[in-house]
């Protein structure tokens, strides 16, 4: 009996579906792991340190390269291990190729579900965006869900509806109950053949609907899309410079290849879509997600990839479906998002390595990558924090020689962001910016992960805060418009 077979949805008596444990038996190996993990962390940094003490002292005109590297079998079986894994992602991100869009008269009917919490007047330029796709009115259906706001939030979205005359869905749930929550309230009211989440912070470009669903028709594999995530607020500071040149390295270069095999490991949640017939079977078990006991209320977007590829479906990035995302300004809020996004990665890496190992999907069709990747996350979250570690050490120890050799890393780092966006944009922005988000990474953000790793159990949104009003873009009604400027004098 395969895979499939074994984990199959079936009605009980009360017309529920139930499943053969999937996502509790899921759940059960994250929360086992946990702890394992831990004591390998400990272990790994304190071998990795006291290694890095008594490593030999580098002699007069000598390096930390040659004293660490050179002389030190460990050393280079990083190095090693590092290209491999280099060689590995440049390949894969070759072979790529985005699927191409359909016909209009080909395209599905398409469900957009757009969450909002304390979004302001953004919300009304989201839906505006999607509004104005090139996507087929008759097949499309919004749905845009007020989680509760407690700003001016559902004003703007009853704005939408009358701008539209009422061509999209508004739901306004009583109390704030999380983003799961509320895209549940949604995904009961979708019934496109595609379903489509967007963040409320964020705005489409005219052809990404369309670019979306193409990838559910040209393949039956597919049970869900990834799209291309750009930064809406360029010009509003460093941070969403930086973040602009890691964005697309993550989707341009790391998603690209991991879309070869079909094992994207994160739908995001600013523009994913999902086949609603792939999808429906999984919500029950997904909105009662818990961690170590508690309720999971971050990270929805990887778990809900995490139970697509477990079912055997294939998750996919499609290039050309651009969603334009605002970005942190500051590094307090940068560091709030960063910290949720690295508890949810160790959650559902734990989860990933809970299922990768059985029969989940057919021969051939990509498992044994997705077991690598899910190897590899283990490793990042031991050795690789632990080096982090060694490497406060090696400061402490050799000073000066060490910061050398620390940004001197981060140089050769910035090389491949810099490359894969001067190939896909044509501008040299990478090259200006990916050295600069190095070095902000390693010194400002590297201690996230570590401090995620020791949190995971932690579910705080910890980001959405009550934003300014905007000045631009107004409700066209007139007593919002009198609130609104009441607001803000």
């Amino acid at each position: 009996m395969s895979f499939l077979e074994r984990t199959k949805f079936v009605k009980d008596e009360t017309g529920k579906f139930q499943d053969n444990n999937i996502a509790k038996s899921m759940r059960r190996g994250a929360d086992r792991f946990y702890y394992p993990l831990l004591f390998a962390l400990a272990v790994t940094v304190g071998i990795i340190v006291y290694r890095q003490v008594t490593a030999p002292v580098p002699y007069v005109g000598g390096s930390l390269f040659e004293a660490w590297l050179l002389y030190d079998v460990f050393g280079l079986i990083l190095l090693a291990f590092g290209l491999f894994l280099l060689i590995w992602q440049v390949s894969f991100a070759l072979l790529y190729k985005p699927f191409l869009p359909l016909p209009r008269e080909e395209l599905p009917t398409l469900s957009v579900v757009i969450p909002a919490y304390n979004e302001g007047s953004q919300v009304l330029d989201t839906v505006r965006s999607i509004m104005k796709s090139d996507y087929p009115k008759e097949r499309l259906q919004v749905i845009c869900i007020d989680d509760g706001s407690k700003d001016d939030t559902w004003s703007w979205i009853e704005a939408a509806y009358n701008e539209f005359d009422g061509d999209i869905t508004i739901i306004k749930q009583p109390y704030n109950q999380g983003k799961r929550v509320a895209l549940m309230a949604g995904f009961e009211k979708a019934t496109g053949d595609v379903i489509v989440t967007i963040d409320s912070d964020s705005e489409v470009l005219p052809d990404t609907l369309a670019h979306m669903a193409s990838p559910f028709i040209r393949d039956q594999r597919v049970g869900s899309v990834a799209g291309h995530v750009r930064v809406l607020n360029l010009n509003s500071g460093l941070i969403p410079k930086i973040l602009e040149v890691s964005f697309t390295c993550a989707f341009d270069f790391i998603r690209a290849g991991q879309s070869v095999y079909g094992g994207v490991f994160c739908t995001p949640g600013a523009l994913s879509a999902y086949r609603r017939t792939a999808l429906k079977p999984l919500l029950d078990d997904w909105s009662k997600q818990t961690f170590m006991g508690k309720p999971a209320t971050i990270g929805e977007d990887r778990a809900l990839t995490n139970l697509v590829l477990a079912s055997g479906n294939r998750v996919v990035y499609q290039r050309d479906a651009v969603v334009l995302t605002k970005a942190p300004t500051n590094f307090s809020s940068l560091r709030l998002m960063l910290t949720r996004w690295a508890r949810s990665n160790v959650r559902e890496s734990l989860v990933m390595f809970n299922f990768v190992f059985r029969d989940f999907r057919k021969q051939g069709e990509g498992a044994n990558w997705i077991r690598l990747f899910s190897v590899i996350q283990m490793i990042r979250f031991t050795v690789f924090e632990a080096l982090k570690c060694a490497l406060l050490v090696a400061l402490v120890m050799y000073g000066y020689k060490a910061l050398m050799a620390v940004i001197l890393a981060c140089v050769f780092a910035s090389i491949i962001p810099s490359v894969v966006y001067y190939l896909r944009h044509r501008t040299g922005f990478g090259f200006r910016w990916a050295l600069p988000y190095n070095l902000y990474w390693i010194f400002c953000l590297s201690w996230i992960p570590v401090w995620g790793i020791l949190t995971a159990s932690n579910s705080g949104w910890l980001t959405r805060s009550i934003p300014r009003a905007k000045k631009q873009g107004q409700p066209m009604l007139s007593n919002l418009i009198t609130a609104f400027a009441q607001r803000t004098d």
